[in-house]
């Protein structure tokens, strides 16, 4: 990213929380982050709600990332290391081997997850906190908490990147 850091707080888009997300984006600090996923949404819709949401988000100075294939000149691409594209490439995983797979791949970032039980997957495992740290710690590449993380979960595990679907909105 040109020397900059990462932002330390992350909006994750979502079918549930899409109703919130405007007032979600205007009450992040500024220089926040912005992952657009809506897979729920038909290709045409989809483009449309990316316009809208990134339009808000750019106006509000937070760094705009998409997760999938397309080309819609968003800041970056997130999800699987070997699909990151162009700009700035956020990882996704889930234990050492996929940090290693993303360290290969040179992701600039990796959203490590799922720290604690979360809505996304109900009643599946988590790293929790000391499983977090442990594997957060040993990258090289700035790791971004993610599953079930809110303002004070953050607190708690004290690491500074963090994201969130319902902890935000």
């Amino acid at each position: 990213m040109n020397g900059q850091t990462l932002p330390l707080i992350w909006l994750l888009s979502d079918a549930r929380n899409d109703a919130g997300l405007e007032a979600a984006l205007r009450a992040l600090p500024k220089w926040s982050g912005f992952v657009f996923r809506h897979y729920h949404l038909d290709p045409a819709e989809r483009r449309s709600r990316f316009d809208e949401l990134s339009t808000v988000a750019r106006k509000c100075g937070h760094v705009v990332v998409l997760s999938g294939d397309e080309d819609w000149g968003a800041d970056g691409h997130y999800g699987a290391p070997e699909r990151l594209r162009n700009g700035l490439r956020l990882a996704t995983a889930h234990n050492g081997e996929e940090i290693e797979a993303a360290i290969e791949a040179k992701a600039d970032g990796i959203f490590l997850s799922p720290v604690f039980r979360t809505a996304s997957h109900p009643g599946g495992a988590t790293l929790g906190a000391m499983g977090f740290s442990v594997l957060a710690q040993r990258s090289p590449v700035p790791v971004i908490a993610l599953g079930g993380m809110n303002a004070e979960r953050a607190r708690e595990l004290n690491w500074p990147r963090w994201a969130a679907i319902d902890g935000l909105t």
